[in-house]
């Protein structure tokens, strides 16, 4: 606990500014030489964003699967950008001429290349969410501290001005007091599939590299790129997937608290879709924070019928965003550089619009020796750790009818989100007195240590750390 105090009272308290001389770029002129670790999917636009920001340069990129590092050493060399090509990140984290990686790897392994990549002298622009789980989120944290290093977060919106500027406005107190945080991800995802019998994986991934910590098993998935998002040894569901960003805007709104809060208790399933998925496509979570709760939904299924050509839900005209309550209105934006106030009947009196690019921001940072507290690991670990704590309050949990559901989430808002998940799911053709929603336990925790507390904790406890293989550990 020591540790940690200084960590919230020094390195993270204002503007971060004791990097080690020896841990900044050489100086302000000169680029920086940046790396991309993961290519696929979200690699794309981390290689198009270090490509335009100014003070840096793309020169390796690293990617387990040959085809795809292929692909995209000759898609930039197209651009007249030419990189060394990496199959192994250990390799790339040892290269002399390297300064500063970015990584958009899967999520099992994002900690444990990041955490190389600090302990190899190197600055880290890590991906959402920063961690697997809360054991590596913290632990991420620590390295920062101890290795002098810029490691920054992949939430965008904390480097738009829009965001910052409404915060502002409501922190001067212009709708009253804070009532509830709401995120929402009604995000489409149809069924994946399922396989026959596991099956090897494909001849260009080095399955090893690709497992990481895990042992690289058997594939039980068709799609072996980005499916692996909804199989938890390696994903964390929607809630660990689009979900931190939208949690790290609830944080935002609740001032950016340094502990966990005090109580979760998640509910949901995976419904319509009999394939390979093991996460919920449909989850509630309830955060007790002081001085107001969060209060997330994910919605995976669309409006009506399996039907994703009907579109999905929306509340108060929000599928992917947030929706912050307060006592004269409310704040409301997407995902992306817009947000605007409404006031208690629903009309718009303020807007909010601006964005900055939030791989700029980093690169700034490197630059300067300084780095926004908020853009920190330790700010992206308390973010995501939101999301893991609400996968495992679901993942302890038992069949339950919506009356008893609605018992545990006793809050007005929290009990209508149960309502319109009931309602949702018949839409879909799914009887929730036939099949059950799974409803987790509700769990307290001491918020400061990140453990559980009370007569689930041995149970819960268990669940904040992952496996690691030898060769694969993290250590700091």
């Amino acid at each position: 606990m020591k540790r940690r105090h200084f960590l919230s009272t020094s390195a993270f308290a204002g503007t971060w500014s004791l990097l080690a001389p020896h841990a900044r770029a050489q100086g302000a002129n000169d680029e920086l030489r940046v790396a991309v670790i993961g290519l696929n999917s979200r690699g794309g636009a981390h290689i198009d964003g270090i490509i335009k920001s100014k003070g840096a340069r793309l020169v390796a990129l690293c990617d387990c699967d040959s085809k795809v590092l292929a692909r995209n050493v000759e898609n930039v060399g197209k651009q007249g950008v030419k990189v060394e090509a990496y199959a192994d990140y250990r390799k790339l984290c040892e290269a002399k001429d390297i300064d500063a990686v970015c990584i958009a790897t899967p999520n099992h392994t994002h900690c444990l290349i990041a955490i190389t990549a600090a302990a190899n002298g190197k600055h880290v622009y890590v991906e959402k969410p920063v961690s697997h789980n809360v054991w590596e989120g913290r632990k991420l944290a620590e390295a920062q501290a101890k290795y002098g290093k810029v490691i920054q977060h992949g939430f965008q919106r904390r480097s738009e001005t829009c965001w910052e500027e409404a915060f502002a406005w409501l922190a001067a107190g212009n709708l009253g007091k804070l009532t509830l945080a709401r995120g929402f991800c009604y995000k489409p995802r149809p069924s994946i599939g399922r396989v026959e019998a596991p099956k090897k994986a494909p001849e260009e991934v080095d399955h090893e590299l690709w497992a990481g910590p895990r042992e690289p098993a058997p594939v039980k998935r068709k799609q072996f790129h980005y499916d692996w998002h909804w199989q938890s040894p390696y994903g964390n569901g929607d809630l660990g997937n689009q979900g931190p960003h939208q949690l790290d805007v609830c944080r935002w709104a609740l001032g950016d608290p340094k502990a966990l809060p005090s109580t979760v208790v998640s509910c949901g399933g995976r419904f319509a879709h009999d394939d390979d998925g093991d996460v919920a496509n449909t989850q509630l979570v309830f955060l007790g924070y002081e001085p107001a709760p969060i209060l997330f939904e994910v919605r995976g299924l669309p409006k009506k019928g399996v039907d994703y050509k009907s579109g999905m839900d929306n509340f108060k005209g929000q599928q992917i965003g947030n929706l912050i309550e307060y006592e004269g209105g409310w704040l409301a934006g997407g995902h992306g550089a817009g947000c605007a106030i409404y006031d208690t009947a629903g009309k718009k009196v303020k807007e909010f619009k601006g964005g900055r690019s939030h791989f700029q921001s980093w690169v700034d940072a490197i630059h300067s020796g300084k780095q926004n507290p908020v853009h920190s690991a330790e700010s992206g670990h308390l973010s995501s750790a939101l999301a893991h704590i609400g996968n495992i309050s679901w993942d302890l949990g038992q069949p339950a009818q919506a009356p008893a559901i609605k018992d545990a989430f006793a809050h007005p808002a929290a009990a209508d989100a149960v309502e319109r998940m009931v309602a949702h799911l018949a839409a879909n053709g799914v009887d929730a007195a036939k099949q059950p929603v799974r409803l987790g336990p509700a769990l307290t925790l001491d918020g400061a240590k990140e453990t559980f507390t009370g007569e689930h904790a041995a149970k819960a406890n268990a669940l904040l750390k992952g496996s690691y293989r030898k060769g694969f550990e993290i250590t700091v």
